[in-house]
């Protein structure tokens, strides 16, 4: 009995400690592409994640720019992708060509406080936060993505966390460049016939299609099947062509614990 009790002690510290230090923040802001080197043709996705998902939907009515002491070059509003869970993406492109080995910042018509205080990212090299540009090189596109490309299903997984469950359809990807890619993601429930799409990134050489603890492009029923199929595209939006359907059952009726 002793032995159980101090079980039950060390899952309820883990979930205690877990929770306190990943909570889900409210807003966030992230913005493609995540290199800084884009060519003149480049497009961007600007995505939102709990109460910034109202910024997101509002570009149908505000102008966006990118900017500089010498050029001002509106973006065009492509289209508006809104995931399952607590995101929304929206896709520009300019309406001109920007300027070769030109530093560019990002802007909003009737820019408030909050907005500005979110237009940043992470820079790795330095480990702190700065505001968001990019700098064009002389390329009118960048190469295509290697047509050798694959992407093969790996498994499913559900964990457990104590703020909330990570749901996810994984999948390992072989013969990338390396380009940044991004993954126009088609998913459809068998069930229903219900489709949704949603452009995602890889991580550390995986594509997970699903949700994490706080937010996520696409969620699963707890049981059922899905079909997905993805479209590698370039930071120039050109694109592979679509792979095949992969077919899998929901991650939800798996149960496996984070620990």
């Amino acid at each position: 009995m002793k032995n159980i009790f101090t079980a039950l002690f060390f899952i309820s510290f883990f979930y205690s400690s877990f929770a306190n230090n990943f909570d889900c923040a409210s807003s966030f802001m992230s913005f493609l592409p995540e290199k800084t080197e884009i060519s003149i043709n480049s497009i961007f996705i600007i995505e939102g994640y709990g109460y910034s998902q109202k910024t997101i939907n509002s570009f149908q009515n505000r102008k966006i720019y990118l900017v500089n002491n010498k050029n001002k070059v509106e973006l065009e509003l492509l289209e508006i992708l809104i995931g399952d869970m607590q995101l929304t993406q929206a896709i520009f492109k300019p309406k001109s060509e920007l300027r070769p080995n030109s530093i560019y910042f990002l802007k909003y018509s009737d820019q408030t406080k909050q907005e500005s205080q979110e237009m940043v990212k992470w820079n790795s090299k330095t480990g702190e936060r700065e505001k968001v540009f990019w700098k064009t090189n002389n390329q009118k596109e960048i190469n295509l993505l290697n047509s050798d490309l694959r992407i093969n299903f790996k498994k499913t997984q559900l964990i457990h966390y104590g703020c909330g469950p990570s749901s996810n359809a994984i999948f390992s990807i072989h013969n990338k460049s390396n380009k940044e890619i991004w993954y126009k993601t088609e998913l459809i429930d068998l069930t229903t016939n219900s489709k949704k799409v949603y452009i995602i990134k890889e991580w550390k050489n995986e594509i997970n299609v699903g949700h994490g603890m706080c937010s996520g492009a696409f969620k699963f029923n707890n049981k059922g099947k899905y079909k997905v199929r993805f479209t590698p595209m370039n930071t120039d939006g050109k694109m592979n062509k679509k792979t095949k359907w992969y077919t899998f059952e929901s991650p939800n009726s798996k149960n496996t614990f984070g620990f």
